[in-house]
């Protein structure tokens, strides 16, 4: 059964990324659907799968990490406008059997994502 996970982790600190608001979005040629909003728990995950089943199709999602409010939260001393605020990751799903998880590595200046296990 196929899956979509996600989890943040703070390279500043070195820890999950609690309270993080993470947008989930299908893109289907020149039209987008919001399919749900979540929260990262104390670990840097989402509760549950954001996808499973026959929820996760073939096609094109796209994450949208709400970055900016968690790092306000984090340091006082963060240029006004952010360097980053909301990082978006889009990926295509060309196996919805599979596994899909894509995690973000973050910093108030930077950030790394890869297809994880």
């Amino acid at each position: 059964m196929g899956r979509l996970t996600t989890h943040v982790l703070d390279l500043t600190t070195g820890k999950p990324a609690a309270a993080l608001a993470i947008e989930l979005w299908r893109h289907d040629g020149d039209h987008s659907a919001h399919l749900k909003t979540v929260q990262t728990n104390g670990d840097g995950r989402a509760d549950g799968p954001l996808l499973e089943g026959a929820e996760l199709e073939l096609g094109t999602y796209e994450l949208r990490f709400m970055a900016g409010d968690y790092l306000k939260r984090q340091a006082t001393d963060l240029p006004e406008p952010l360097f980053l605020d909301m990082v978006p990751i889009r990926f295509g799903v060309a196996d919805p059997a599979a596994h899909y998880h894509v995690p973000l590595l973050l910093s108030a200046h930077g950030y790394s994502t890869y297809r994880g296990s």
